[in-house]
Protein backbone atom coordinates (compact mmCIF):
# COMPACT_ATOMS: atom_id res chain seq x y z
CA UNK A 1 0.00 0.00 0.00
CA UNK A 2 2.65 3.81 -1.44
CA UNK A 3 6.29 8.80 1.04
CA UNK A 4 14.49 16.41 0.31
CA UNK A 5 15.98 18.59 0.71
CA UNK A 6 13.96 20.34 3.44
CA UNK A 7 13.66 18.94 6.74
CA UNK A 8 9.87 18.68 7.81
CA UNK A 9 8.81 17.99 11.88
CA UNK A 10 9.96 14.63 13.75
CA UNK A 11 7.24 12.21 14.03
CA UNK A 12 7.37 12.24 17.18
CA UNK A 13 5.70 15.72 17.78
CA UNK A 14 3.62 14.77 14.63
CA UNK A 15 0.24 15.89 15.19
CA UNK A 16 0.24 17.71 18.38
CA UNK A 17 -1.35 20.68 17.90
CA UNK A 18 -2.87 22.20 21.50
CA UNK A 19 -7.09 22.52 20.06
CA UNK A 20 -8.83 19.87 21.02
CA UNK A 21 -11.62 18.57 19.02
CA UNK A 22 -15.24 19.23 20.27
CA UNK A 23 -18.26 18.02 19.86
CA UNK A 24 -22.31 17.57 20.81
CA UNK A 25 -23.97 15.46 23.24
CA UNK A 26 -22.12 12.55 24.11
CA UNK A 27 -19.31 12.96 22.28
CA UNK A 28 -21.36 13.11 19.33
CA UNK A 29 -21.45 15.75 16.52
CA UNK A 30 -23.82 18.10 17.46
CA UNK A 31 -25.55 17.89 14.63
CA UNK A 32 -27.43 14.77 13.36
CA UNK A 33 -26.26 14.61 9.62
CA UNK A 34 -23.14 12.32 8.80
CA UNK A 35 -19.56 13.46 8.42
CA UNK A 36 -19.21 13.15 4.37
CA UNK A 37 -15.78 12.22 3.58
CA UNK A 38 -15.04 12.73 0.14
CA UNK A 39 -12.33 10.05 -1.70
CA UNK A 40 -11.22 10.70 -5.34
CA UNK A 41 -10.50 6.66 -5.82
CA UNK A 42 -12.19 4.04 -7.77
CA UNK A 43 -12.37 0.92 -5.25
CA UNK A 44 -14.03 -1.89 -6.23
CA UNK A 45 -13.80 -6.03 -6.83
CA UNK A 46 -12.24 -7.68 -9.71
CA UNK A 47 -11.73 -11.27 -10.56
CA UNK A 48 -8.03 -10.26 -9.21
CA UNK A 49 -9.07 -8.98 -6.35
CA UNK A 50 -12.40 -9.68 -5.37
CA UNK A 51 -12.24 -8.70 -1.77
CA UNK A 52 -12.06 -5.28 -1.21
CA UNK A 53 -12.44 -4.93 2.46
CA UNK A 54 -11.23 -8.07 3.26
CA UNK A 55 -7.40 -7.44 6.08
CA UNK A 56 -6.14 -10.96 3.80
CA UNK A 57 -5.78 -8.72 0.67
CA UNK A 58 -6.44 -4.91 1.25
CA UNK A 59 -3.61 -2.72 0.94
CA UNK A 60 -3.45 0.54 -0.52
CA UNK A 61 -3.98 3.83 1.89
CA UNK A 62 -7.73 4.18 1.09
CA UNK A 63 -8.87 0.19 1.30
CA UNK A 64 -6.69 0.31 5.08
CA UNK A 65 -8.79 3.71 5.76
CA UNK A 66 -11.93 1.59 5.40
CA UNK A 67 -10.81 -1.25 7.82
CA UNK A 68 -9.23 0.95 10.46
CA UNK A 69 -12.60 1.97 11.54
CA UNK A 70 -14.23 -1.08 11.43
CA UNK A 71 -11.98 -3.70 12.65
CA UNK A 72 -10.15 -4.10 15.97
CA UNK A 73 -6.29 -4.99 15.96
CA UNK A 74 -5.06 -5.66 19.32
CA UNK A 75 -3.26 -2.27 19.33
CA UNK A 76 -3.60 1.26 17.42
CA UNK A 77 -1.35 4.07 16.82
CA UNK A 78 -2.70 6.84 19.33
CA UNK A 79 -4.16 10.27 18.59
CA UNK A 80 -0.47 11.80 18.46
CA UNK A 81 3.14 9.90 18.55
CA UNK A 82 4.19 6.60 17.18
CA UNK A 83 3.98 4.17 20.14
CA UNK A 84 1.29 1.78 20.08
CA UNK A 85 -1.79 1.63 22.64
CA UNK A 86 -4.40 -0.75 23.65
CA UNK A 87 -6.91 -1.36 21.04
CA UNK A 88 -8.85 -5.19 21.66
CA UNK A 89 -5.95 -5.87 23.84
CA UNK A 90 -6.22 -5.04 27.83
CA UNK A 91 -1.89 -5.15 28.19
CA UNK A 92 0.54 -6.02 25.56
CA UNK A 93 4.21 -6.75 25.79
CA UNK A 94 7.53 -8.68 24.96
CA UNK A 95 8.49 -10.89 27.23
CA UNK A 96 11.90 -12.37 26.71
CA UNK A 97 14.84 -9.75 26.04
CA UNK A 98 15.53 -10.46 21.98
CA UNK A 99 12.40 -9.22 21.37
CA UNK A 100 11.02 -12.90 19.79
CA UNK A 101 7.75 -13.42 21.94
CA UNK A 102 4.87 -11.06 22.81
CA UNK A 103 1.81 -11.86 24.50
CA UNK A 104 -1.27 -9.93 24.66
CA UNK A 105 -4.23 -10.27 26.88
CA UNK A 106 -7.49 -9.17 25.41
CA UNK A 107 -10.61 -7.01 26.91
CA UNK A 108 -13.19 -8.70 28.37
CA UNK A 109 -16.31 -9.24 26.96
CA UNK A 110 -15.49 -8.70 23.09
CA UNK A 111 -17.77 -9.19 20.40
CA UNK A 112 -18.31 -8.92 16.81
CA UNK A 113 -20.96 -6.67 15.12
CA UNK A 114 -22.71 -10.24 14.35
CA UNK A 115 -23.16 -10.69 18.17
CA UNK A 116 -20.22 -13.53 18.11
CA UNK A 117 -17.95 -13.20 21.06
CA UNK A 118 -14.38 -12.23 20.01
CA UNK A 119 -11.77 -14.14 21.66
CA UNK A 120 -7.89 -15.00 21.35
CA UNK A 121 -8.82 -18.48 19.01
CA UNK A 122 -9.78 -15.22 16.72
CA UNK A 123 -6.56 -13.02 16.61
CA UNK A 124 -5.05 -16.48 15.98
CA UNK A 125 -7.45 -17.45 13.08
CA UNK A 126 -6.79 -13.95 11.68
CA UNK A 127 -3.04 -13.69 11.34
CA UNK A 128 -2.74 -17.69 10.55
CA UNK A 129 -5.28 -16.81 7.02
CA UNK A 130 -3.32 -13.79 6.45
CA UNK A 131 -0.47 -15.40 6.60
CA UNK A 132 -1.74 -18.75 4.26
CA UNK A 133 -3.41 -16.49 1.64
CA UNK A 134 -0.44 -14.50 1.16
CA UNK A 135 -2.02 -12.52 -1.40
CA UNK A 136 0.34 -11.36 -4.16
CA UNK A 137 -1.02 -7.51 -3.26
CA UNK A 138 -2.10 -8.02 -0.21
CA UNK A 139 0.12 -6.61 3.16
CA UNK A 140 1.09 -10.13 4.41
CA UNK A 141 4.49 -8.70 4.37
CA UNK A 142 3.73 -7.04 7.90
CA UNK A 143 2.85 -10.25 9.33
CA UNK A 144 5.34 -12.83 7.68
CA UNK A 145 7.45 -13.03 10.20
CA UNK A 146 5.43 -14.53 12.62
CA UNK A 147 6.55 -17.93 13.36
CA UNK A 148 4.00 -18.92 14.99
CA UNK A 149 0.40 -17.93 17.05
CA UNK A 150 -0.42 -19.87 20.78
CA UNK A 151 -3.57 -19.20 22.40
CA UNK A 152 -3.11 -20.42 26.05
CA UNK A 153 -6.84 -19.20 26.91
CA UNK A 154 -9.47 -17.33 25.08
CA UNK A 155 -8.19 -14.16 26.31
CA UNK A 156 -4.63 -14.68 25.89
CA UNK A 157 -2.52 -14.39 22.42
CA UNK A 158 1.43 -15.30 22.19
CA UNK A 159 3.39 -14.22 19.26
CA UNK A 160 6.62 -16.35 18.41
CA UNK A 161 8.60 -14.44 15.79
CA UNK A 162 11.23 -16.05 13.68
CA UNK A 163 13.19 -13.25 14.43
CA UNK A 164 13.74 -10.50 16.66
CA UNK A 165 11.34 -7.10 15.77
CA UNK A 166 11.11 -4.08 18.00
CA UNK A 167 8.65 -2.96 15.23
CA UNK A 168 6.12 -5.84 15.70
CA UNK A 169 3.98 -3.65 18.11
CA UNK A 170 3.27 -1.48 15.18
CA UNK A 171 2.61 -3.77 13.04
CA UNK A 172 -0.22 -4.88 14.96
CA UNK A 173 -1.64 -1.66 14.98
CA UNK A 174 -2.04 -2.08 11.01
CA UNK A 175 -5.13 -3.52 9.42
CA UNK A 176 -3.15 -6.58 8.36
CA UNK A 177 -3.85 -7.69 11.36
CA UNK A 178 -7.56 -6.72 11.84
CA UNK A 179 -9.50 -9.17 13.81
CA UNK A 180 -12.26 -11.44 12.30
CA UNK A 181 -14.70 -14.17 12.66
CA UNK A 182 -13.01 -17.63 12.01
CA UNK A 183 -16.86 -18.58 11.61
CA UNK A 184 -17.52 -16.22 8.87
CA UNK A 185 -14.28 -15.70 7.22
CA UNK A 186 -13.09 -18.62 4.91
CA UNK A 187 -9.33 -19.56 6.27
CA UNK A 188 -7.99 -20.27 3.16
CA UNK A 189 -9.36 -17.75 0.01
CA UNK A 190 -10.65 -14.07 0.59
CA UNK A 191 -14.23 -13.22 1.44
CA UNK A 192 -15.75 -11.84 -1.42
CA UNK A 193 -17.57 -9.35 -1.99
CA UNK A 194 -18.61 -5.48 -0.29
CA UNK A 195 -19.95 -7.30 3.09
CA UNK A 196 -17.77 -7.17 6.48
CA UNK A 197 -17.89 -8.25 10.29
CA UNK A 198 -15.81 -6.24 12.18
CA UNK A 199 -15.59 -5.47 16.01
CA UNK A 200 -14.34 -1.80 15.46
CA UNK A 201 -15.91 1.45 16.87
CA UNK A 202 -18.11 1.74 13.17
CA UNK A 203 -20.09 -1.21 10.90
CA UNK A 204 -20.06 -0.70 7.34
CA UNK A 205 -22.65 -1.02 4.42
CA UNK A 206 -21.10 -0.29 0.69
CA UNK A 207 -23.40 0.85 -1.85
CA UNK A 208 -22.57 -0.43 -4.92
CA UNK A 209 -23.21 -0.10 -9.06
CA UNK A 210 -21.98 -3.67 -10.13
CA UNK A 211 -18.56 -4.07 -8.96
CA UNK A 212 -17.41 -0.41 -7.92
CA UNK A 213 -18.55 0.86 -4.52
CA UNK A 214 -20.60 4.41 -4.75
CA UNK A 215 -20.80 5.27 -1.12
CA UNK A 216 -19.56 3.42 2.23
CA UNK A 217 -21.60 4.20 5.16
CA UNK A 218 -19.76 4.02 8.57
CA UNK A 219 -22.49 4.21 11.85
CA UNK A 220 -21.25 3.47 15.35
CA UNK A 221 -21.16 0.31 16.22
CA UNK A 222 -23.34 0.22 19.65
CA UNK A 223 -21.04 -3.02 21.26
CA UNK A 224 -17.97 -1.99 20.34
CA UNK A 225 -15.58 -2.04 22.99
CA UNK A 226 -11.96 -0.32 22.87
CA UNK A 227 -10.07 2.68 23.61
CA UNK A 228 -11.57 4.99 20.62
CA UNK A 229 -14.42 7.30 21.60
CA UNK A 230 -16.29 8.34 18.55
CA UNK A 231 -17.06 11.74 17.76
CA UNK A 232 -19.69 11.41 15.60
CA UNK A 233 -22.96 8.41 15.34
CA UNK A 234 -22.11 8.18 10.99
CA UNK A 235 -19.98 9.11 8.57
CA UNK A 236 -20.06 8.99 4.70
CA UNK A 237 -17.28 7.74 2.57
CA UNK A 238 -18.08 9.30 -1.27
CA UNK A 239 -16.01 7.99 -4.31
CA UNK A 240 -15.22 10.29 -6.92
CA UNK A 241 -13.58 10.36 -10.55
CA UNK A 242 -11.12 12.91 -10.08
CA UNK A 243 -9.90 15.37 -7.10
CA UNK A 244 -11.46 17.94 -9.27
CA UNK A 245 -14.87 16.61 -8.85
CA UNK A 246 -14.12 15.97 -5.30
CA UNK A 247 -13.50 19.85 -4.54
CA UNK A 248 -16.50 20.89 -6.60
CA UNK A 249 -18.57 18.80 -4.38
CA UNK A 250 -16.69 19.84 -1.30
CA UNK A 251 -17.27 24.12 -2.22
CA UNK A 252 -21.09 22.72 -2.79
CA UNK A 253 -21.50 22.17 0.70
CA UNK A 254 -22.13 18.02 -0.59
CA UNK A 255 -19.08 16.70 0.97
CA UNK A 256 -17.41 17.98 4.19
CA UNK A 257 -13.84 16.90 4.16
CA UNK A 258 -11.27 15.81 1.43
CA UNK A 259 -7.65 14.95 2.10
CA UNK A 260 -5.86 13.04 -0.41
CA UNK A 261 -5.10 13.89 -4.52
CA UNK A 262 -5.28 17.39 -4.46
CA UNK A 263 -3.51 19.08 -7.15
CA UNK A 264 -1.21 21.93 -6.24
CA UNK A 265 -3.64 24.66 -8.19
CA UNK A 266 -6.43 23.39 -5.91
CA UNK A 267 -3.80 23.70 -2.83
CA UNK A 268 -4.06 26.99 -3.50
CA UNK A 269 -7.56 27.90 -4.65
CA UNK A 270 -8.56 26.60 -1.07
CA UNK A 271 -5.84 28.18 0.88
CA UNK A 272 -8.06 31.02 -0.17
CA UNK A 273 -11.52 29.88 0.82
CA UNK A 274 -12.55 31.28 4.16
CA UNK A 275 -15.35 33.36 2.65
CA UNK A 276 -16.65 30.08 1.21
CA UNK A 277 -16.47 28.25 4.82
CA UNK A 278 -13.98 26.30 3.87
CA UNK A 279 -10.64 25.61 5.85
CA UNK A 280 -7.43 24.47 4.52
CA UNK A 281 -4.90 22.35 6.92
CA UNK A 282 -1.22 21.39 6.17
CA UNK A 283 0.15 18.61 7.87
CA UNK A 284 3.55 16.87 8.01
CA UNK A 285 3.58 14.31 5.45
CA UNK A 286 5.41 10.60 4.85
CA UNK A 287 3.74 10.12 1.72
CA UNK A 288 7.05 8.96 -0.80
CA UNK A 289 6.12 8.94 -4.74
CA UNK A 290 9.20 6.43 -7.01
CA UNK A 291 10.00 4.65 -9.83
CA UNK A 292 9.29 0.74 -9.61
CA UNK A 293 11.94 -1.38 -11.71
CA UNK A 294 10.99 -4.85 -12.86
CA UNK A 295 14.68 -6.19 -12.77
CA UNK A 296 14.27 -8.59 -15.04
CA UNK A 297 12.86 -6.66 -18.07
CA UNK A 298 15.48 -6.88 -20.88
CA UNK A 299 15.22 -3.13 -21.12
CA UNK A 300 15.93 -2.33 -17.66
CA UNK A 301 17.71 -5.31 -16.41
CA UNK A 302 20.94 -3.67 -17.03
CA UNK A 303 22.10 -1.54 -13.83
CA UNK A 304 23.90 0.62 -15.75
CA UNK A 305 20.61 1.69 -17.68
CA UNK A 306 18.96 2.07 -13.83
CA UNK A 307 21.70 3.89 -12.92
CA UNK A 308 21.81 6.25 -15.62
CA UNK A 309 18.09 7.32 -14.87
CA UNK A 310 18.94 8.12 -11.29
CA UNK A 311 21.68 10.11 -13.16
CA UNK A 312 18.90 12.20 -15.09
CA UNK A 313 16.10 12.67 -12.97
CA UNK A 314 15.74 16.22 -11.68
CA UNK A 315 13.29 15.99 -9.07
CA UNK A 316 13.41 19.80 -7.77
CA UNK A 317 12.39 20.39 -11.79
CA UNK A 318 9.31 18.15 -10.92
CA UNK A 319 8.21 19.61 -8.00
CA UNK A 320 8.45 23.66 -9.77
CA UNK A 321 7.01 22.97 -12.48
CA UNK A 322 4.11 20.37 -11.74
CA UNK A 323 3.41 20.25 -8.24
CA UNK A 324 4.65 23.67 -7.68
CA UNK A 325 6.35 22.40 -4.35
CA UNK A 326 3.97 20.92 -2.53
CA UNK A 327 6.51 18.46 -2.09
CA UNK A 328 10.08 17.59 -1.33
CA UNK A 329 12.94 16.07 -3.42
CA UNK A 330 13.63 12.73 -2.38
CA UNK A 331 17.02 11.25 -1.90
CA UNK A 332 16.23 8.23 -0.26
CA UNK A 333 13.59 5.62 0.39
CA UNK A 334 13.81 6.77 3.85
CA UNK A 335 11.53 10.23 4.33
CA UNK A 336 12.84 12.87 6.25
CA UNK A 337 11.61 12.82 9.56
CA UNK A 338 12.61 9.08 10.42
CA UNK A 339 15.41 8.00 12.12
CA UNK A 340 17.39 6.51 9.30
CA UNK A 341 16.75 9.13 6.43
CA UNK A 342 20.11 9.74 4.16
CA UNK A 343 20.11 11.18 1.05
CA UNK A 344 21.86 8.55 -0.47
CA UNK A 345 20.89 9.43 -3.90
CA UNK A 346 22.61 12.48 -3.46
CA UNK A 347 25.63 11.54 -2.43
CA UNK A 348 25.85 9.23 -5.59
CA UNK A 349 24.70 10.78 -8.26
CA UNK A 350 24.49 14.62 -7.20
CA UNK A 351 22.98 16.75 -9.71
CA UNK A 352 21.39 15.54 -12.79
CA UNK A 353 23.68 15.50 -15.59
CA UNK A 354 23.61 14.23 -19.15
CA UNK A 355 27.58 13.61 -19.62
CA UNK A 356 27.54 11.73 -16.31
CA UNK A 357 24.53 9.47 -17.24
CA UNK A 358 26.74 9.31 -20.84
CA UNK A 359 29.95 7.78 -19.14
CA UNK A 360 27.78 5.44 -16.94
CA UNK A 361 26.27 3.79 -20.27
CA UNK A 362 29.51 3.89 -22.03
CA UNK A 363 31.35 2.40 -19.58
CA UNK A 364 28.95 -0.36 -19.63
CA UNK A 365 29.13 -0.79 -23.16
CA UNK A 366 25.11 -0.13 -23.39
CA UNK A 367 23.87 1.03 -27.00
CA UNK A 368 21.80 4.37 -27.13
CA UNK A 369 19.50 5.74 -26.97
CA UNK A 370 17.79 3.04 -24.38
CA UNK A 371 14.17 2.31 -25.17
CA UNK A 372 12.30 1.97 -22.42
CA UNK A 373 8.33 2.48 -21.03
CA UNK A 374 7.31 4.66 -17.99
CA UNK A 375 4.15 3.33 -17.19
CA UNK A 376 1.83 5.10 -14.48
CA UNK A 377 -1.91 5.00 -13.06
CA UNK A 378 -3.75 7.54 -14.23
CA UNK A 379 -6.06 8.07 -11.42
CA UNK A 380 -5.23 6.69 -8.22
CA UNK A 381 -2.39 9.41 -7.21
CA UNK A 382 -3.99 12.46 -8.88
CA UNK A 383 -4.07 14.42 -11.83
CA UNK A 384 -0.61 15.36 -11.99
CA UNK A 385 0.22 12.07 -12.20
CA UNK A 386 -0.33 12.09 -16.11
CA UNK A 387 1.99 15.58 -15.90
CA UNK A 388 4.68 14.15 -14.08
CA UNK A 389 5.74 11.30 -16.24
CA UNK A 390 5.35 13.81 -19.35
CA UNK A 391 7.89 15.42 -17.42
CA UNK A 392 9.86 12.65 -16.91
CA UNK A 393 9.80 11.86 -20.34
CA UNK A 394 11.03 15.07 -21.53
CA UNK A 395 13.82 14.79 -18.94
CA UNK A 396 14.98 11.37 -20.24
CA UNK A 397 14.95 12.38 -23.97
CA UNK A 398 15.72 15.47 -24.12
CA UNK A 399 19.24 13.42 -22.76
CA UNK A 400 19.51 11.64 -26.53
CA UNK A 401 20.32 8.86 -23.93
CA UNK A 402 16.86 7.21 -23.74
CA UNK A 403 14.01 6.96 -25.75
CA UNK A 404 11.05 6.94 -23.68
CA UNK A 405 7.13 6.18 -24.04
CA UNK A 406 4.63 6.66 -21.27
CA UNK A 407 1.59 4.80 -20.75
CA UNK A 408 -1.45 5.76 -18.37
CA UNK A 409 -3.97 3.13 -16.83
CA UNK A 410 -7.46 4.26 -15.80
CA UNK A 411 -7.96 0.87 -13.86
CA UNK A 412 -5.97 1.25 -10.25
CA UNK A 413 -6.85 -2.87 -9.34
CA UNK A 414 -5.58 -3.79 -13.32
CA UNK A 415 -2.48 -1.18 -12.56
CA UNK A 416 -1.50 -3.23 -9.59
CA UNK A 417 -2.27 -6.52 -11.03
CA UNK A 418 0.14 -6.14 -14.02
CA UNK A 419 2.69 -4.35 -12.32
CA UNK A 420 2.64 -7.44 -9.42
CA UNK A 421 3.31 -9.77 -12.41
CA UNK A 422 5.84 -8.13 -14.15
CA UNK A 423 4.46 -6.39 -17.10
CA UNK A 424 5.73 -3.13 -17.02
CA UNK A 425 9.57 -2.44 -17.35
CA UNK A 426 8.94 0.74 -14.79
CA UNK A 427 6.22 2.30 -13.41
CA UNK A 428 5.43 4.57 -10.98
CA UNK A 429 4.28 3.86 -7.16
CA UNK A 430 3.35 6.36 -4.08
CA UNK A 431 3.68 4.68 -0.39
CA UNK A 432 1.66 5.75 2.55
CA UNK A 433 3.07 4.25 5.53
CA UNK A 434 1.39 1.09 7.45
CA UNK A 435 3.75 2.34 10.79
CA UNK A 436 5.84 5.47 11.49
CA UNK A 437 8.84 3.88 11.35
CA UNK A 438 12.03 3.36 8.84
CA UNK A 439 11.76 -0.25 8.87
CA UNK A 440 8.46 0.02 6.65
CA UNK A 441 9.98 1.94 3.59
CA UNK A 442 12.73 -0.77 3.94
CA UNK A 443 11.08 -4.24 4.40
CA UNK A 444 8.15 -4.54 2.26
CA UNK A 445 10.40 -3.39 -0.57
CA UNK A 446 12.96 -5.72 -0.22
CA UNK A 447 13.04 -9.81 -0.09
CA UNK A 448 11.15 -12.52 -0.84
CA UNK A 449 7.58 -11.57 -1.10
CA UNK A 450 8.01 -8.10 -0.96
CA UNK A 451 4.73 -6.34 -2.34
CA UNK A 452 5.94 -4.78 -5.61
CA UNK A 453 6.59 -8.55 -6.11
CA UNK A 454 9.87 -7.49 -7.36
CA UNK A 455 12.64 -9.76 -8.43
CA UNK A 456 15.29 -8.18 -7.27
CA UNK A 457 17.56 -9.28 -4.70
CA UNK A 458 20.21 -8.29 -2.14
CA UNK A 459 21.82 -11.37 0.71
CA UNK A 460 23.38 -8.77 2.67
CA UNK A 461 20.64 -6.11 3.13
CA UNK A 462 17.85 -9.39 3.60
CA UNK A 463 20.00 -11.43 5.87
CA UNK A 464 21.93 -9.02 7.50
CA UNK A 465 20.71 -5.37 7.66
CA UNK A 466 17.28 -5.76 8.17
CA UNK A 467 17.48 -8.45 11.16
CA UNK A 468 20.06 -6.52 12.44
CA UNK A 469 17.78 -3.17 12.68
CA UNK A 470 14.84 -5.07 13.77
CA UNK A 471 16.56 -6.27 17.00
CA UNK A 472 17.25 -2.67 17.70
CA UNK A 473 14.43 -1.38 20.75
CA UNK A 474 16.60 1.86 20.71
CA UNK A 475 15.63 2.68 16.62
CA UNK A 476 18.23 5.47 16.71
CA UNK A 477 20.55 2.30 17.06
CA UNK A 478 19.23 0.92 14.02
CA UNK A 479 19.71 4.08 11.99
CA UNK A 480 23.49 3.21 10.67
CA UNK A 481 21.77 -0.43 9.37
CA UNK A 482 18.85 1.78 7.44
CA UNK A 483 21.73 4.09 5.82
CA UNK A 484 24.01 1.10 5.13
CA UNK A 485 20.92 -0.38 2.96
CA UNK A 486 20.09 2.58 1.12
CA UNK A 487 23.43 3.44 0.27
CA UNK A 488 23.37 -0.18 -1.13
CA UNK A 489 19.96 0.31 -3.14
CA UNK A 490 21.60 4.03 -4.69
CA UNK A 491 24.11 1.51 -6.71
CA UNK A 492 21.51 -1.49 -7.56
CA UNK A 493 18.23 1.41 -8.04
CA UNK A 494 15.54 -1.57 -7.75
CA UNK A 495 13.82 1.84 -6.80
CA UNK A 496 14.36 4.77 -7.83
CA UNK A 497 12.62 7.93 -5.30
CA UNK A 498 11.19 10.56 -6.73
CA UNK A 499 9.34 13.14 -4.10
CA UNK A 500 7.79 13.20 -0.68
CA UNK A 501 4.67 14.94 -0.02
CA UNK A 502 3.16 16.94 2.76
CA UNK A 503 -0.69 15.90 3.44
CA UNK A 504 -3.70 18.86 3.34
CA UNK A 505 -6.85 18.33 4.88
CA UNK A 506 -9.73 20.73 3.34
CA UNK A 507 -13.03 21.15 5.60
CA UNK A 508 -16.21 22.73 5.79
CA UNK A 509 -15.51 24.94 8.99
CA UNK A 510 -18.00 23.66 10.75
CA UNK A 511 -16.26 20.18 10.78
CA UNK A 512 -14.41 19.98 14.16
CA UNK A 513 -11.42 17.24 14.70
CA UNK A 514 -9.46 17.79 11.65
CA UNK A 515 -6.44 18.81 13.27
CA UNK A 516 -6.64 15.12 14.44
CA UNK A 517 -7.74 13.40 10.86
CA UNK A 518 -4.80 12.31 10.30
CA UNK A 519 -2.80 10.19 12.78
CA UNK A 520 1.43 9.48 12.63
CA UNK A 521 1.08 6.95 9.45
CA UNK A 522 -0.99 9.70 7.69
CA UNK A 523 -4.07 7.00 8.22
CA UNK A 524 -7.53 8.58 8.02
CA UNK A 525 -9.32 8.79 11.52
CA UNK A 526 -12.88 8.94 11.14
CA UNK A 527 -14.08 9.23 14.92
CA UNK A 528 -11.74 12.19 15.39
CA UNK A 529 -14.30 14.30 13.52
CA UNK A 530 -17.37 15.86 14.68
CA UNK A 531 -19.67 18.91 13.63
CA UNK A 532 -20.17 22.17 15.49
CA UNK A 533 -21.46 25.29 14.41
CA UNK A 534 -20.17 27.35 11.48
CA UNK A 535 -18.84 30.99 11.28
Amino acid sequence: MNRKTLVLPALAGLLAPVLAACGGPDGAGGSGDPIVVGVATQMEATKDAPAPFDPAQAYDVDAMNVLRGTLQTLLRLPRTGTTPVPEAAKTCGFRDTRNEQYRCTLRSDLKFSNGHALTAQDVKFSIDRVQKINYANGPGTLVNDIDKVETPSDTEVVFHLKKPDATFPQKLTTPAAGIVDHQVYPADRLYSGFELVGSGPYTLKAEHSGEHINKIVFSRNPGYKGAVKPLNDKVEMRFFPSSSAMEKALRKGQIDLMNRGLSPAQVKGLQNSRNEHITLQEMPGQEIRYLAFNTKDPSVSNPAVRQAMAQLVNRSQILRDVYSYVGDPLYSLVPTGLTGHINSFFTKYGNPSVPAARQILEQANVHTPVKVTLTYTENHYGASTAKEFAALKQQFNDSKLFDVDIKGVDNWQQFRTDSSNGKYAVYGMGWFPDIPDADNYIGPFLGKGNFLNSPYRNAKIETQLIPATRQETDRNAAGNGFKEIQDILADDVPILPLWQGKQYVAARDDITGVEWALNSSSALQIWELGRGVSD
